[in-house]
This record gives C-alpha cells, structure tokens and sequence, in this order.
C-alpha cells in the first residue's frame, strides 16, 4: 500500500484548513481584533499549534511504521534478549507465512499495509498507514496537538460568541452563522473524541503495550487465572522507563517528533524481576497467547512513579495552554 493522500487524509487536511481559517480570521478577530495585542498573541499562539500538528501529521503519514529486515533471524541463545514469542502449536519460532520470513518480537502482520510491522499498534485510516515503532511517538505527539488545538479553538469560538452577544454584535454574526456552526459541529465531537483517544494512548504508553498487545494480556491475563498464575506484561519497565522508551530519554524532546531511541530490529527490553525469563507462548491463528518460563538469571527492575509528575504535566502545561485567550488579556 502506497502512503500519502487518500481520502480519509483529504477528509482531514480540509477540517484542518477550515478550523485554522475560522478561528483566525473570525473567533480571533471578532473577540480581540487581530490588529490588537491579545489578537496577534492568541493568532501566533495557535499558528504555532496547528504547525506543529500539520508537521506531525504529515510525518506520520509518510514515515515508514517500521519494516522487518529481510535478514532478520531470531537468535534464542542470546542472553541479552530474554524475551521471545513462539506458536503454540508446535513451539516453533512465529513465522509470517505471507512475507516469508520470522517475526520479530512485538512484530505482526498488516492485511492493508500486507506486510509485518514492527511493534504495530494498528493500522489507521486517517493518516492511511500503520502505526507502529517507528512512528508511534510522532502519532501520538500528532494527537497531544489535535486535541491542544481543538479545545483551543473552541473556547475561542465560544468566547466570540459571548464577545458579540455582550456587544449587541448579534445582526452582524449572521454574516458568520455558517462558520460558527460548522466549527461547532467539528470541534465537540472531535475535541471528546482526541481526548479519549489520548487517554487511551497514554495508558498504553504508561504500560509499554500496543492496542494489538491489550487485547493480547485480556486473553492471556483470563489465561493465567484459569491455571492458577499472575500475568504480568513481559515488557513493562515502570512508567518512567516506559515513558522514555516510547517518547525519549529528555522530557525536552517529548515534543520533538524527530528521536531515534529504540533497537529496531530486537526492540530489547529488560527481563521481568524473577528467577524465570518468559517465552511469551502465541496461537497465530486465535491470537491467544499465554507465557511459559525457562530457568534464568534474576535482575532486579526498580520501577519508578512517574505517574505524578505525568499527571502534573498534564494537568498544569496542557490547559495553561488552552486557557491562553483568557490570560492573555492581560497584555492588553
């Protein structure tokens, strides 16, 4: 499948274009003036953000999700990659019957893309490509900006709004009824939307699983209980660890969608805190799986919270950034 343009993609260039236009030329100009401080603060505030956005979103669309190399063979006496997926029907080693060739560990096969993404998380049809390792980070800093610039672009809608009722403005916004309801019909659904898709994400990043890999640990968890066992995700390292992982060793870089940071062949994780490493057991037909353990060497894993200071990022830079229309008129 060839990335670029579709029209899913064409769907979203169009709502991007038109949001942009609306709140600039008429939220923005209608509740401030553009000619005036807050104006040309709050336009330059949301140009930047909906930069940002278009840039990851253009990335995530033309970046290559991760390819496995043609030459890539599992080596199972590797100590330093502890972690291996096999069939369970046979024990041996998964293997793509499609792309002929082995699977790397968190690897699997795209019906759309028709071949095997490294680390796939799913395949999306708004940015018409799968979303795997190598731009995971870029997809998911691409929907921290949608959703900035959805929230930020309502309350200037709903401020303008207010702006022209207070000042008996209400014949000539008549003119603009069109672009105010239209906006308005995008930016609700889209701003609860983006924002439950970004919770999701960030569970799952706090987690270091992909959406393929959740539903994986339901069945195997269900699994695990019925034999009388705790399931536990072989990949996760602490939310720290697993925020680095996936987003960059620098809090400085979170928001760079240009980062390299992973092995993208072996994907190599730290082995689980136990005195057993676990083989990560696979039906590749049911998409089952279940773990199995082999003796090992124990490593200690010191988890760190990380989840405060996550949530405090969240909490306090995310909306100080959406709430820039209001604090922004003390400029004037």
């Amino acid at each position: 499948m060839k990335r670029g343009f579709s029209f899913s993609v064409t769907v979203v260039v169009s709502a991007i274009v038109f949001i942009y236009f609306c709140t600039v030329f008429v939220f923005i100009d209608r509740w401030f003036g553009l000619m005036t401080s807050p104006g040309i603060m709050n336009a330059i505030a949301f140009t930047g953000v909906a930069f940002m956005c278009v840039l990851n979103y253009a990335y995530a669309i033309l970046a290559d999700p991760g390819r496995v190399p043609s030459s890539f063979m599992p080596d199972i006496e590797d100590p330093e990659v502890p972690i291996h997926e096999i069939k369970r029907k046979g024990g041996d080693l998964r293997f793509c019957q499609k792309c002929s060739c082995f699977k790397p560990p968190r690897a699997h096969h795209c019906r759309v893309c028709k071949r095997c993404i490294l680390r796939m998380d799913h395949h999306c049809n708004w940015i018409n490509n799968c979303v795997g390792h190598a731009n995971y980070k870029v997809f998911f800093v691409f929907v921290v900006y949608a959703v900035i610039a959805c929230i930020y672009s309502l309350i200037l809608l709903v401020g303008s709004l207010m702006n022209d009722s207070q000042n008996d403005k209400q014949h000539s916004a008549d003119t603009f009824r069109v672009a105010y309801v239209i906006s308005g019909l995008l930016l609700v659904p889209l701003s609860v939307a983006l924002s439950v898709l970004l919770g999701w994400h960030i569970y799952l990043i706090l987690q270091n699983k992909t959406t393929i890999e959740y539903h994986e640990g339901v069945r195997a968890m269900w699994l695990a209980e019925k034999g009388g066992t705790v399931y536990k995700h072989p990949y996760d390292l602490g939310a720290y660890e697993n925020l680095t992982t996936v987003l960059g060793p620098s809090i400085f870089c979170w928001i760079c969608p240009f980062s390299r940071h992973i092995d993208a062949v072996t994907l190599r994780k730290r082995p689980l805190p136990s005195l057993q490493q676990p083989i990560i057991v696979k039906d590749e037909k049911k998409g089952s799986c279940k773990l199995t353990v082999k003796p090992g060497k124990a490593v200690l894993n010191l988890e760190i919270g990380f989840d405060g200071v996550l949530l405090f990022f969240l909490f306090w830079f995310f909306p100080s950034l959406t709430l820039y229309p209001f604090w922004s008129l003390w400029f004037v």
